[in-house]
Protein backbone atom coordinates (compact mmCIF):
# COMPACT_ATOMS: atom_id res chain seq x y z
CA UNK A 1 0.00 0.00 0.00
CA UNK A 2 1.28 3.44 -0.90
CA UNK A 3 -0.07 6.57 0.76
CA UNK A 4 0.71 9.86 -0.86
CA UNK A 5 -0.50 13.44 -0.55
CA UNK A 6 -0.37 16.07 -3.25
CA UNK A 7 -1.89 19.51 -3.40
CA UNK A 8 -2.60 21.33 -6.65
CA UNK A 9 -4.40 24.64 -6.83
CA UNK A 10 -7.25 25.16 -9.26
CA UNK A 11 -5.33 28.03 -10.83
CA UNK A 12 -2.32 25.77 -11.43
CA UNK A 13 -4.49 23.07 -12.94
CA UNK A 14 -6.00 25.56 -15.34
CA UNK A 15 -2.64 26.99 -16.24
CA UNK A 16 -1.18 23.56 -16.95
CA UNK A 17 -4.06 22.41 -19.06
CA UNK A 18 -3.27 24.29 -22.23
CA UNK A 19 0.23 22.85 -22.20
CA UNK A 20 -1.25 19.92 -24.05
CA UNK A 21 -0.92 16.70 -22.14
CA UNK A 22 -1.99 13.99 -24.55
CA UNK A 23 -5.29 13.45 -22.76
CA UNK A 24 -6.19 17.14 -22.83
CA UNK A 25 -6.26 17.99 -26.48
CA UNK A 26 -8.27 21.17 -25.99
CA UNK A 27 -7.53 24.15 -23.77
CA UNK A 28 -9.98 24.47 -20.91
CA UNK A 29 -11.55 27.64 -22.28
CA UNK A 30 -12.64 25.89 -25.46
CA UNK A 31 -14.25 22.93 -23.75
CA UNK A 32 -15.85 24.45 -20.69
CA UNK A 33 -17.08 27.89 -21.72
CA UNK A 34 -20.56 26.41 -21.72
CA UNK A 35 -22.30 29.40 -20.17
CA UNK A 36 -21.11 31.91 -22.78
CA UNK A 37 -23.91 31.35 -25.29
CA UNK A 38 -27.33 31.75 -23.63
CA UNK A 39 -28.95 29.41 -26.16
CA UNK A 40 -26.75 26.58 -24.86
CA UNK A 41 -26.41 27.72 -21.25
CA UNK A 42 -26.80 24.14 -19.93
CA UNK A 43 -23.71 23.04 -21.80
CA UNK A 44 -23.05 19.79 -23.64
CA UNK A 45 -22.58 16.22 -22.50
CA UNK A 46 -21.89 12.76 -23.87
CA UNK A 47 -22.32 9.31 -22.46
CA UNK A 48 -23.47 5.70 -22.61
CA UNK A 49 -20.93 4.69 -25.29
CA UNK A 50 -20.18 1.44 -27.01
CA UNK A 51 -17.36 0.68 -29.45
CA UNK A 52 -19.00 2.48 -32.38
CA UNK A 53 -21.47 4.98 -30.95
CA UNK A 54 -22.10 7.47 -28.17
CA UNK A 55 -24.99 9.63 -26.97
CA UNK A 56 -24.58 13.39 -27.45
CA UNK A 57 -26.68 15.78 -25.35
CA UNK A 58 -27.51 19.45 -25.00
CA UNK A 59 -30.43 21.69 -24.21
CA UNK A 60 -31.50 24.80 -26.10
CA UNK A 61 -33.21 27.85 -24.67
CA UNK A 62 -36.00 28.41 -27.18
CA UNK A 63 -39.61 29.54 -27.19
CA UNK A 64 -40.95 26.88 -29.55
CA UNK A 65 -40.04 23.71 -31.40
CA UNK A 66 -36.55 23.81 -32.87
CA UNK A 67 -34.27 21.92 -35.24
CA UNK A 68 -30.78 21.43 -33.80
CA UNK A 69 -27.83 20.26 -35.85
CA UNK A 70 -25.01 18.22 -34.36
CA UNK A 71 -21.50 17.49 -35.64
CA UNK A 72 -18.76 15.05 -34.62
CA UNK A 73 -15.22 15.74 -35.75
CA UNK A 74 -11.80 14.16 -35.46
CA UNK A 75 -10.21 17.35 -34.12
CA UNK A 76 -11.37 20.41 -32.19
CA UNK A 77 -11.02 22.65 -35.23
CA UNK A 78 -13.79 20.63 -36.99
CA UNK A 79 -11.85 20.58 -40.26
CA UNK A 80 -12.90 16.97 -40.80
CA UNK A 81 -16.54 16.27 -39.92
CA UNK A 82 -17.04 12.54 -39.31
CA UNK A 83 -20.75 12.46 -38.54
CA UNK A 84 -23.59 14.97 -38.47
CA UNK A 85 -27.34 15.09 -38.20
CA UNK A 86 -30.39 17.07 -37.15
CA UNK A 87 -32.55 16.47 -34.09
CA UNK A 88 -35.89 18.12 -33.41
CA UNK A 89 -36.90 19.22 -29.95
CA UNK A 90 -39.57 21.25 -28.24
CA UNK A 91 -41.50 21.75 -25.01
CA UNK A 92 -42.66 18.11 -25.03
CA UNK A 93 -39.10 17.14 -24.01
CA UNK A 94 -38.17 20.40 -22.28
CA UNK A 95 -36.09 21.49 -25.31
CA UNK A 96 -33.44 18.88 -24.50
CA UNK A 97 -31.57 17.33 -27.41
CA UNK A 98 -30.17 13.80 -27.62
CA UNK A 99 -28.54 12.20 -30.63
CA UNK A 100 -26.93 8.79 -31.04
CA UNK A 101 -23.79 9.30 -33.09
CA UNK A 102 -23.12 5.94 -34.78
CA UNK A 103 -20.49 4.47 -37.09
CA UNK A 104 -17.53 5.85 -35.15
CA UNK A 105 -14.18 4.05 -34.84
CA UNK A 106 -13.61 2.06 -31.65
CA UNK A 107 -11.42 3.60 -28.98
CA UNK A 108 -11.48 7.01 -30.61
CA UNK A 109 -11.47 10.50 -29.14
CA UNK A 110 -13.83 12.90 -30.87
CA UNK A 111 -15.13 16.44 -30.60
CA UNK A 112 -18.74 17.48 -30.96
CA UNK A 113 -20.92 20.56 -31.02
CA UNK A 114 -24.47 21.66 -31.73
CA UNK A 115 -25.97 24.47 -33.81
CA UNK A 116 -29.35 26.17 -33.71
CA UNK A 117 -29.60 28.88 -36.30
CA UNK A 118 -26.54 31.06 -35.83
CA UNK A 119 -25.98 29.92 -32.26
CA UNK A 120 -23.16 27.40 -31.70
CA UNK A 121 -22.70 25.35 -28.56
CA UNK A 122 -19.49 24.87 -26.61
CA UNK A 123 -17.30 22.06 -27.89
CA UNK A 124 -17.35 18.76 -26.07
CA UNK A 125 -14.94 15.87 -26.14
CA UNK A 126 -16.10 12.26 -26.16
CA UNK A 127 -14.83 8.71 -26.51
CA UNK A 128 -16.03 5.39 -27.82
CA UNK A 129 -15.15 2.17 -26.02
CA UNK A 130 -11.93 0.49 -27.15
CA UNK A 131 -11.62 -2.93 -28.74
CA UNK A 132 -8.62 -5.29 -28.81
CA UNK A 133 -5.70 -4.88 -26.46
CA UNK A 134 -6.02 -2.19 -23.79
CA UNK A 135 -3.23 -1.68 -21.27
CA UNK A 136 -4.65 1.08 -19.07
CA UNK A 137 -8.01 2.50 -18.04
CA UNK A 138 -8.79 5.43 -15.72
CA UNK A 139 -12.26 5.85 -14.23
CA UNK A 140 -13.40 8.72 -12.02
CA UNK A 141 -15.97 7.48 -9.50
CA UNK A 142 -18.48 10.18 -8.52
CA UNK A 143 -21.69 10.28 -6.48
CA UNK A 144 -23.97 12.50 -4.40
CA UNK A 145 -23.93 15.99 -5.87
CA UNK A 146 -26.26 18.21 -3.81
CA UNK A 147 -26.55 21.74 -5.21
CA UNK A 148 -27.63 23.26 -1.91
CA UNK A 149 -24.60 22.00 0.03
CA UNK A 150 -22.01 23.58 -2.22
CA UNK A 151 -20.22 23.98 -5.51
CA UNK A 152 -19.39 20.91 -7.56
CA UNK A 153 -15.65 21.52 -7.34
CA UNK A 154 -14.90 17.81 -7.53
CA UNK A 155 -16.55 17.75 -10.98
CA UNK A 156 -14.25 20.60 -11.98
CA UNK A 157 -11.25 18.63 -10.71
CA UNK A 158 -12.39 15.55 -12.65
CA UNK A 159 -12.59 17.66 -15.81
CA UNK A 160 -8.93 18.53 -15.40
CA UNK A 161 -7.62 15.16 -14.22
CA UNK A 162 -5.35 13.70 -16.92
CA UNK A 163 -5.70 10.21 -15.45
CA UNK A 164 -9.43 10.02 -16.19
CA UNK A 165 -10.73 8.34 -19.36
CA UNK A 166 -14.40 7.98 -18.35
CA UNK A 167 -16.60 9.18 -15.49
CA UNK A 168 -18.75 6.68 -13.59
CA UNK A 169 -21.55 8.41 -11.68
CA UNK A 170 -23.26 5.94 -9.35
CA UNK A 171 -26.25 8.11 -8.52
CA UNK A 172 -27.76 10.94 -6.50
CA UNK A 173 -26.94 13.18 -9.44
CA UNK A 174 -29.71 15.50 -8.21
CA UNK A 175 -31.56 15.78 -4.88
CA UNK A 176 -35.29 16.26 -4.43
CA UNK A 177 -35.29 18.46 -1.33
CA UNK A 178 -36.18 22.15 -1.39
CA UNK A 179 -37.68 25.06 0.50
CA UNK A 180 -36.42 26.85 3.57
CA UNK A 181 -36.60 23.68 5.68
CA UNK A 182 -35.08 21.41 3.02
CA UNK A 183 -31.89 19.50 3.72
CA UNK A 184 -28.91 21.78 3.11
CA UNK A 185 -30.93 24.93 2.55
CA UNK A 186 -29.39 26.77 5.52
CA UNK A 187 -25.99 26.42 3.85
CA UNK A 188 -27.49 27.24 0.45
CA UNK A 189 -28.79 30.55 1.79
CA UNK A 190 -25.27 31.57 2.81
CA UNK A 191 -23.59 30.73 -0.51
CA UNK A 192 -26.38 31.53 -2.96
CA UNK A 193 -27.24 27.93 -3.89
CA UNK A 194 -30.93 27.62 -2.96
CA UNK A 195 -32.69 24.84 -4.78
CA UNK A 196 -35.08 25.62 -7.62
CA UNK A 197 -37.97 25.19 -7.48
CA UNK A 198 -38.10 26.31 -3.86
CA UNK A 199 -39.90 23.21 -2.64
CA UNK A 200 -39.53 19.45 -2.76
CA UNK A 201 -39.82 18.29 -6.36
CA UNK A 202 -42.78 16.06 -7.21
CA UNK A 203 -44.07 16.82 -10.71
CA UNK A 204 -42.47 16.48 -14.13
CA UNK A 205 -42.05 20.25 -14.29
CA UNK A 206 -40.35 20.19 -10.88
CA UNK A 207 -37.86 17.50 -11.89
CA UNK A 208 -37.07 19.29 -15.14
CA UNK A 209 -36.40 22.54 -13.31
CA UNK A 210 -34.11 20.83 -10.82
CA UNK A 211 -32.09 19.05 -13.53
CA UNK A 212 -31.75 22.35 -15.36
CA UNK A 213 -30.38 24.05 -12.26
CA UNK A 214 -27.77 21.34 -11.68
CA UNK A 215 -26.61 21.62 -15.30
CA UNK A 216 -25.66 25.28 -14.73
CA UNK A 217 -22.99 24.55 -12.11
CA UNK A 218 -19.57 25.46 -13.52
CA UNK A 219 -18.00 22.19 -12.41
CA UNK A 220 -20.78 20.14 -13.96
CA UNK A 221 -20.44 22.07 -17.23
CA UNK A 222 -16.70 21.39 -17.30
CA UNK A 223 -16.88 17.71 -16.42
CA UNK A 224 -19.55 16.92 -18.99
CA UNK A 225 -17.69 18.83 -21.70
CA UNK A 226 -14.44 16.97 -20.99
CA UNK A 227 -15.50 13.40 -20.28
CA UNK A 228 -17.90 10.70 -21.40
CA UNK A 229 -20.39 9.70 -18.71
CA UNK A 230 -21.23 6.18 -17.56
CA UNK A 231 -24.20 6.51 -15.23
CA UNK A 232 -26.61 4.68 -13.00
CA UNK A 233 -29.10 6.21 -10.62
CA UNK A 234 -29.71 5.79 -6.91
CA UNK A 235 -32.57 7.19 -4.83
CA UNK A 236 -32.53 10.98 -4.92
CA UNK A 237 -33.08 11.17 -8.67
CA UNK A 238 -36.66 10.36 -7.60
CA UNK A 239 -36.73 10.79 -3.80
CA UNK A 240 -35.15 9.41 -0.65
CA UNK A 241 -35.15 5.63 -0.24
CA UNK A 242 -37.62 4.40 -2.87
CA UNK A 243 -38.64 0.80 -3.36
CA UNK A 244 -40.99 -0.67 -5.96
CA UNK A 245 -44.11 0.28 -4.02
CA UNK A 246 -43.25 3.68 -2.56
CA UNK A 247 -40.52 5.69 -0.88
CA UNK A 248 -39.57 6.98 2.55
CA UNK A 249 -39.82 10.58 1.32
CA UNK A 250 -43.10 10.19 -0.55
CA UNK A 251 -46.38 10.90 1.22
CA UNK A 252 -49.32 9.85 -0.98
CA UNK A 253 -51.81 11.93 1.00
CA UNK A 254 -50.10 15.19 0.02
CA UNK A 255 -47.85 14.24 -2.91
CA UNK A 256 -50.14 11.99 -4.93
CA UNK A 257 -49.59 8.63 -6.54
CA UNK A 258 -46.08 7.19 -6.16
CA UNK A 259 -45.98 5.65 -9.65
CA UNK A 260 -46.83 9.02 -11.20
CA UNK A 261 -44.02 10.75 -9.32
CA UNK A 262 -41.54 7.97 -10.06
CA UNK A 263 -42.37 8.00 -13.77
CA UNK A 264 -42.00 11.79 -13.89
CA UNK A 265 -38.55 11.55 -12.31
CA UNK A 266 -37.46 8.86 -14.77
CA UNK A 267 -38.77 10.81 -17.75
CA UNK A 268 -36.91 13.95 -16.68
CA UNK A 269 -33.74 11.92 -16.09
CA UNK A 270 -33.84 10.53 -19.62
CA UNK A 271 -34.48 13.99 -21.03
CA UNK A 272 -31.63 15.65 -19.16
CA UNK A 273 -28.95 12.94 -19.13
CA UNK A 274 -26.76 11.55 -21.96
CA UNK A 275 -28.17 8.02 -21.74
CA UNK A 276 -29.57 5.73 -24.41
CA UNK A 277 -33.27 5.49 -24.97
CA UNK A 278 -34.59 1.91 -24.78
CA UNK A 279 -34.97 1.76 -28.57
CA UNK A 280 -31.22 2.44 -28.91
CA UNK A 281 -30.30 -0.70 -26.96
CA UNK A 282 -29.31 -4.04 -28.46
CA UNK A 283 -31.93 -5.78 -26.30
CA UNK A 284 -35.48 -5.06 -27.47
CA UNK A 285 -38.43 -4.47 -25.19
CA UNK A 286 -36.67 -2.85 -22.26
CA UNK A 287 -38.28 -0.02 -20.30
CA UNK A 288 -36.62 3.16 -19.09
CA UNK A 289 -36.76 1.83 -15.54
CA UNK A 290 -34.56 -1.12 -16.59
CA UNK A 291 -31.51 1.12 -16.54
CA UNK A 292 -28.38 -1.00 -16.37
CA UNK A 293 -25.47 -1.35 -18.77
CA UNK A 294 -22.47 -3.54 -19.63
CA UNK A 295 -19.41 -1.63 -20.89
CA UNK A 296 -16.47 -3.58 -22.34
CA UNK A 297 -13.04 -1.96 -22.48
CA UNK A 298 -11.31 -4.19 -25.00
CA UNK A 299 -9.52 -7.14 -23.44
CA UNK A 300 -8.91 -5.28 -20.16
CA UNK A 301 -12.17 -4.83 -18.27
CA UNK A 302 -15.92 -5.18 -18.03
CA UNK A 303 -17.90 -2.53 -16.16
CA UNK A 304 -21.49 -3.50 -15.34
CA UNK A 305 -23.84 -1.02 -13.69
CA UNK A 306 -26.81 -1.92 -11.50
CA UNK A 307 -30.40 -0.73 -11.08
CA UNK A 308 -31.47 -1.18 -7.46
CA UNK A 309 -34.48 1.10 -7.02
CA UNK A 310 -37.40 0.73 -9.41
CA UNK A 311 -37.42 -2.79 -10.85
CA UNK A 312 -37.18 -5.20 -7.90
CA UNK A 313 -36.31 -3.65 -4.54
CA UNK A 314 -38.26 -4.88 -1.52
CA UNK A 315 -39.31 -2.34 1.09
CA UNK A 316 -36.61 -1.28 3.52
CA UNK A 317 -36.74 -2.54 7.11
CA UNK A 318 -37.47 0.27 9.58
CA UNK A 319 -35.64 -0.27 12.86
CA UNK A 320 -38.31 1.70 14.73
CA UNK A 321 -40.93 -0.92 13.92
CA UNK A 322 -38.88 -3.61 15.67
CA UNK A 323 -36.93 -1.74 18.35
CA UNK A 324 -39.30 -2.63 21.18
CA UNK A 325 -38.89 -6.35 20.40
CA UNK A 326 -35.07 -6.28 20.44
CA UNK A 327 -34.29 -6.64 24.13
CA UNK A 328 -31.45 -9.17 24.35
CA UNK A 329 -28.90 -11.00 22.22
CA UNK A 330 -31.37 -13.73 21.25
CA UNK A 331 -34.02 -11.30 20.00
CA UNK A 332 -31.35 -9.29 18.18
CA UNK A 333 -30.11 -12.46 16.49
CA UNK A 334 -33.68 -13.34 15.50
CA UNK A 335 -34.12 -9.88 13.98
CA UNK A 336 -30.86 -10.14 12.03
CA UNK A 337 -31.58 -13.64 10.74
CA UNK A 338 -35.34 -13.72 10.26
CA UNK A 339 -36.27 -10.09 9.51
CA UNK A 340 -33.28 -8.45 7.84
CA UNK A 341 -32.12 -11.80 6.47
CA UNK A 342 -35.51 -13.01 5.29
CA UNK A 343 -35.40 -14.70 1.87
CA UNK A 344 -36.97 -13.15 -1.21
CA UNK A 345 -36.08 -9.58 -0.32
CA UNK A 346 -34.40 -8.58 -3.60
CA UNK A 347 -32.51 -5.49 -4.73
CA UNK A 348 -32.02 -6.34 -8.41
CA UNK A 349 -34.41 -7.84 -10.92
CA UNK A 350 -34.25 -11.31 -12.54
CA UNK A 351 -33.60 -9.66 -15.93
CA UNK A 352 -30.62 -7.78 -14.50
CA UNK A 353 -29.35 -10.95 -12.83
CA UNK A 354 -29.48 -12.80 -16.13
CA UNK A 355 -27.70 -10.01 -18.03
CA UNK A 356 -25.07 -9.67 -15.32
CA UNK A 357 -24.30 -13.38 -15.10
CA UNK A 358 -23.97 -13.65 -18.88
CA UNK A 359 -21.69 -10.60 -19.04
CA UNK A 360 -19.48 -11.86 -16.21
CA UNK A 361 -19.20 -15.32 -17.75
CA UNK A 362 -18.24 -13.83 -21.10
CA UNK A 363 -15.63 -11.62 -19.43
CA UNK A 364 -14.08 -14.64 -17.71
CA UNK A 365 -14.12 -16.66 -20.92
CA UNK A 366 -12.48 -13.81 -22.86
CA UNK A 367 -9.72 -13.50 -20.27
CA UNK A 368 -10.38 -9.91 -19.20
CA UNK A 369 -8.46 -9.37 -15.95
CA UNK A 370 -10.98 -6.97 -14.37
CA UNK A 371 -14.72 -7.22 -13.70
CA UNK A 372 -16.03 -3.98 -12.22
CA UNK A 373 -19.48 -3.29 -10.74
CA UNK A 374 -20.94 0.22 -10.88
CA UNK A 375 -22.78 -0.02 -7.59
CA UNK A 376 -25.25 2.61 -6.32
CA UNK A 377 -24.70 1.82 -2.61
CA UNK A 378 -22.00 0.22 -0.46
CA UNK A 379 -22.07 -3.60 -0.45
CA UNK A 380 -19.49 -4.12 2.30
CA UNK A 381 -20.65 -5.67 5.56
CA UNK A 382 -20.94 -2.57 7.78
CA UNK A 383 -22.03 -3.96 11.15
CA UNK A 384 -21.82 -1.16 13.71
CA UNK A 385 -19.41 -2.05 16.54
CA UNK A 386 -20.47 -1.72 20.17
CA UNK A 387 -19.45 1.92 20.49
CA UNK A 388 -20.69 2.21 24.08
CA UNK A 389 -18.64 -0.79 25.16
CA UNK A 390 -15.63 0.73 23.39
CA UNK A 391 -16.15 3.91 25.42
CA UNK A 392 -16.76 6.06 22.35
CA UNK A 393 -20.46 6.84 22.85
CA UNK A 394 -22.64 6.87 25.99
CA UNK A 395 -24.69 3.78 26.76
CA UNK A 396 -28.09 4.46 25.13
CA UNK A 397 -30.23 2.28 27.38
CA UNK A 398 -30.60 4.61 30.33
CA UNK A 399 -32.18 7.23 28.13
CA UNK A 400 -34.29 4.68 26.30
CA UNK A 401 -35.55 3.19 29.55
CA UNK A 402 -36.54 6.63 30.79
CA UNK A 403 -38.75 7.32 27.78
CA UNK A 404 -42.37 7.24 28.96
CA UNK A 405 -44.26 7.78 25.70
CA UNK A 406 -43.90 6.73 22.06
CA UNK A 407 -43.23 10.39 21.27
CA UNK A 408 -40.29 10.49 23.67
CA UNK A 409 -38.95 7.24 22.24
CA UNK A 410 -39.29 8.62 18.73
CA UNK A 411 -37.27 11.70 19.66
CA UNK A 412 -34.53 9.51 21.12
CA UNK A 413 -34.48 7.45 17.94
CA UNK A 414 -33.68 10.67 16.07
CA UNK A 415 -30.73 11.37 18.39
CA UNK A 416 -27.71 10.17 16.38
CA UNK A 417 -25.71 9.30 19.52
CA UNK A 418 -28.50 7.09 20.86
CA UNK A 419 -29.38 5.57 17.49
CA UNK A 420 -25.81 4.67 16.55
CA UNK A 421 -24.98 3.24 19.98
CA UNK A 422 -28.20 1.19 19.93
CA UNK A 423 -27.30 -0.32 16.54
CA UNK A 424 -23.82 -1.10 17.85
CA UNK A 425 -25.14 -2.83 20.96
CA UNK A 426 -27.15 -5.27 18.84
CA UNK A 427 -24.58 -5.66 16.01
CA UNK A 428 -26.88 -4.21 13.35
CA UNK A 429 -26.02 -2.72 9.94
CA UNK A 430 -25.45 1.02 9.89
CA UNK A 431 -28.21 1.54 7.30
CA UNK A 432 -30.97 -0.75 6.10
CA UNK A 433 -31.32 1.03 2.74
CA UNK A 434 -27.91 -0.16 1.50
CA UNK A 435 -26.90 -3.78 0.78
CA UNK A 436 -26.49 -4.35 4.52
CA UNK A 437 -30.27 -4.18 4.86
CA UNK A 438 -30.65 -6.91 2.24
CA UNK A 439 -28.25 -9.73 3.26
CA UNK A 440 -30.19 -12.36 1.29
CA UNK A 441 -29.81 -10.25 -1.87
CA UNK A 442 -26.11 -9.72 -1.20
CA UNK A 443 -25.44 -13.44 -0.82
CA UNK A 444 -27.46 -14.10 -3.96
CA UNK A 445 -25.30 -11.57 -5.82
CA UNK A 446 -22.08 -13.21 -4.62
CA UNK A 447 -23.39 -16.66 -5.58
CA UNK A 448 -24.28 -15.37 -9.04
CA UNK A 449 -20.76 -14.05 -9.54
CA UNK A 450 -19.27 -17.39 -8.52
CA UNK A 451 -21.50 -19.31 -10.92
CA UNK A 452 -20.06 -17.09 -13.64
CA UNK A 453 -16.52 -17.85 -12.46
CA UNK A 454 -16.13 -14.26 -11.30
CA UNK A 455 -15.63 -14.23 -7.56
CA UNK A 456 -13.07 -11.46 -8.11
CA UNK A 457 -15.17 -8.34 -8.50
CA UNK A 458 -14.14 -4.72 -8.01
CA UNK A 459 -17.11 -2.72 -6.71
CA UNK A 460 -17.15 1.04 -7.29
CA UNK A 461 -19.82 2.36 -4.96
CA UNK A 462 -21.60 5.58 -4.09
CA UNK A 463 -24.43 6.81 -1.83
CA UNK A 464 -22.69 6.88 1.57
CA UNK A 465 -20.97 10.32 1.44
CA UNK A 466 -17.79 8.63 2.69
CA UNK A 467 -14.64 7.23 1.18
CA UNK A 468 -14.19 3.46 1.64
CA UNK A 469 -11.70 0.71 0.97
CA UNK A 470 -13.35 -2.63 1.77
CA UNK A 471 -12.11 -6.22 1.53
CA UNK A 472 -15.28 -8.23 0.82
CA UNK A 473 -16.36 -11.70 1.87
CA UNK A 474 -19.56 -13.71 1.70
CA UNK A 475 -21.43 -15.04 4.76
CA UNK A 476 -19.14 -18.10 4.89
CA UNK A 477 -16.00 -15.95 4.84
CA UNK A 478 -15.04 -16.69 1.24
CA UNK A 479 -13.37 -13.73 -0.55
CA UNK A 480 -15.86 -11.86 -2.73
CA UNK A 481 -13.75 -9.06 -4.18
CA UNK A 482 -12.86 -5.53 -3.11
CA UNK A 483 -14.76 -2.27 -2.92
CA UNK A 484 -13.87 1.39 -3.30
CA UNK A 485 -16.51 3.88 -2.24
CA UNK A 486 -16.59 7.58 -2.91
CA UNK A 487 -17.45 10.55 -0.76
CA UNK A 488 -20.03 13.01 -2.02
CA UNK A 489 -19.28 15.56 -4.67
CA UNK A 490 -20.81 18.07 -2.25
CA UNK A 491 -22.99 16.07 0.16
CA UNK A 492 -21.54 16.04 3.70
CA UNK A 493 -20.32 12.99 5.57
CA UNK A 494 -23.01 11.43 7.73
CA UNK A 495 -21.19 11.77 11.06
CA UNK A 496 -20.42 15.43 10.44
CA UNK A 497 -23.93 16.12 9.14
CA UNK A 498 -25.44 14.37 12.18
CA UNK A 499 -23.71 16.77 14.55
CA UNK A 500 -21.00 14.54 16.01
CA UNK A 501 -18.38 17.21 15.40
CA UNK A 502 -14.99 16.85 13.75
CA UNK A 503 -13.12 15.09 16.57
CA UNK A 504 -15.82 12.50 17.23
CA UNK A 505 -16.40 11.95 13.49
CA UNK A 506 -12.73 11.06 13.02
CA UNK A 507 -12.96 8.75 16.04
CA UNK A 508 -15.99 7.00 14.55
CA UNK A 509 -14.23 6.57 11.20
CA UNK A 510 -11.32 4.96 13.05
CA UNK A 511 -13.66 2.69 15.03
CA UNK A 512 -15.35 1.52 11.85
CA UNK A 513 -12.00 0.64 10.26
CA UNK A 514 -10.70 -1.11 13.39
CA UNK A 515 -13.84 -3.04 14.33
CA UNK A 516 -15.62 -3.79 11.05
CA UNK A 517 -13.76 -6.78 9.58
CA UNK A 518 -14.35 -5.85 5.94
CA UNK A 519 -13.47 -2.15 6.31
CA UNK A 520 -9.81 -1.40 5.64
CA UNK A 521 -10.22 2.38 5.73
CA UNK A 522 -13.01 4.95 5.67
CA UNK A 523 -13.26 8.74 5.82
CA UNK A 524 -16.40 10.88 6.15
CA UNK A 525 -14.55 14.18 6.55
CA UNK A 526 -14.12 15.16 2.91
CA UNK A 527 -15.89 15.67 -0.38
CA UNK A 528 -14.34 14.55 -3.65
CA UNK A 529 -14.03 11.56 -5.97
CA UNK A 530 -12.01 8.38 -6.48
CA UNK A 531 -9.76 7.89 -9.50
CA UNK A 532 -9.41 4.16 -10.15
CA UNK A 533 -6.70 3.17 -12.62
CA UNK A 534 -6.51 -0.34 -14.03
CA UNK A 535 -3.43 -1.88 -15.61
CA UNK A 536 -2.99 -5.42 -16.89
CA UNK A 537 -2.19 -6.96 -13.49
CA UNK A 538 -2.37 -4.14 -10.95
CA UNK A 539 -4.38 -1.05 -10.21
CA UNK A 540 -4.52 1.99 -7.95
CA UNK A 541 -7.41 3.80 -6.26
CA UNK A 542 -6.63 7.44 -5.48
CA UNK A 543 -8.97 9.23 -3.09
CA UNK A 544 -9.10 12.86 -4.22
CA UNK A 545 -10.49 15.41 -1.74
CA UNK A 546 -11.41 19.02 -2.42
CA UNK A 547 -10.53 21.60 0.21
CA UNK A 548 -13.97 23.24 0.19
CA UNK A 549 -17.35 23.19 -1.49
CA UNK A 550 -18.41 26.56 -0.06
CA UNK A 551 -16.64 28.58 -2.76
CA UNK A 552 -15.18 27.93 -6.18
CA UNK A 553 -11.68 28.76 -4.97
CA UNK A 554 -10.45 25.32 -3.95
CA UNK A 555 -7.50 22.95 -3.93
CA UNK A 556 -7.32 19.19 -4.36
CA UNK A 557 -5.37 16.67 -2.34
CA UNK A 558 -4.92 12.92 -2.66
CA UNK A 559 -5.58 11.82 0.93
CA UNK A 560 -4.92 8.13 0.31
CA UNK A 561 -3.94 5.65 -2.37
CA UNK A 562 -4.66 1.93 -2.29
CA UNK A 563 -3.00 -0.50 -4.68
CA UNK A 564 -4.68 -3.72 -5.77
CA UNK A 565 -3.65 -6.65 -7.91
CA UNK A 566 -4.69 -9.83 -9.64
CA UNK A 567 -3.79 -12.96 -7.70
CA UNK A 568 -4.73 -16.00 -9.75
CA UNK A 569 -8.52 -16.17 -9.77
CA UNK A 570 -8.81 -13.52 -7.05
CA UNK A 571 -8.32 -9.78 -6.71
CA UNK A 572 -6.60 -8.47 -3.62
CA UNK A 573 -5.55 -5.24 -1.99
CA UNK A 574 -1.78 -4.92 -2.26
Amino acid sequence: MTIRSSQVSRRALLAGLAGGAAVMALPFSALAAAAVNPVFRHGVASGDPDASSVVLWTRVTAAAAAAVQWEVAASPDFVKILKSGTTHTGPERDHTVKALATGLPAGGTFYYRFRMGKAVSPIGRTRTLPEGRVDNLGIALASCSNYAFGFFNAYDAIAQDPGVDFVLHTGDYIYEYGGKDGWGESIAAKIGRAHAPAHEIVTLSDYRTRHAQYKTDAGALAMHAHHTLLACWDDHESCNNPWTGGAQNHQPATEGDWATRRDASIRAYYEWMPVREPEWLDVAGRSRAQFWRAYRFGDLALLHTLETRHTARAEQIDYMQYAAKIVDDASARHFRDEVLGAPDRPLISPELEADLEAALARSVKDGQPWRVIGNPSVIGRLIVPDLAKLGILPDPFAKLAAAKTPEELGKLAMDPHVSLAWRGRWALPDYTDAWGGYPWARERFYALSRRAGAGDLVFLSGDSHSFWTNDLADAQGNPAGIEFGTAGISSPGDFMDSGFGAEMSVTLDKAYAEHMPEVVWTDNMHQGYVRVEFGRETGTASFVAVSTVLSQDYTTRIIRQDAFRRDGSAVRLA
